[in-house]
């Protein structure tokens, strides 16, 4: 199944200040997260961004709010899943978008219920490997491999870009071009 930029959004889950430095090679998934984003502004992809607890877990991370700009509109969620979240779902069903390109962590916690209630829902969850993520690779793991055999779609970063893009030669290609070198 091909992904398009006009029934795509981004998710952005719980990428928090107090657990991120947690998380199993956190620098590398903060450099993927920050490419992810750069890249989907530049295909002018809209962005939902939450938060689980920020009293408790810290609100987004520094880097992640800077490369989010303006997107950066977080939605504070209690549950481990987004889709209990009613604020969540008004912005998710306004966008009337099918994708769900997900990025964030734990992967095995909140990404993961998100994707199951997603699928639930009629959505299709796009998970972004390389932009996701656990405390242990373990974790991941299992989360990635119970998310693919419930239906979701797993990718990386560069993968889904250059999908998304659809053909080279044009201004947001060099663009993202430029992001993932």
């Amino acid at each position: 199944m091909r992904i398009n930029r006009q029934d795509s959004i981004v998710l952005a889950i719980d990428i928090q200040s107090r657990l991120f430095p947690l998380i199993h090679k956190f620098e590398e998934l903060e450099t993927a997260t920050v490419k992810l984003i750069e890249g989907m502004k530049v295909l002018d992809i809209p962005f939902i961004v939450t938060e689980q607890y920020p009293k408790g877990l810290g609100t987004t991370i520094e880097r992640v709010q800077t490369a989010l700009g303006d997107k950066y509109q977080p939605i504070e969620k209690s549950s481990f899943s987004c889709i209990p979240c009613n604020e969540f779902m008004v912005k998710l069903n306004t966008h009337q978008q099918k994708n769900v390109i997900i990025l964030g962590i734990e992967a095995h916690v909140c990404v993961l219920q998100t994707v199951i209630d997603l699928i639930a829902d009629g959505f299709n969850p796009v998970v972004v490997a390389d932009c996701v993520s656990s405390r242990t690779p373990e974790n991941k793991a299992i989360a990635l491999d119970r998310m693919r055999a419930e239906g979701a779609i797993i990718t990386s970063y560069e993968s889904i870009l250059f999908e998304l893009c659809e053909e080279s030669g044009t201004d947001e290609f060099r663009a993202v071009s430029k992001i993932v070198k």
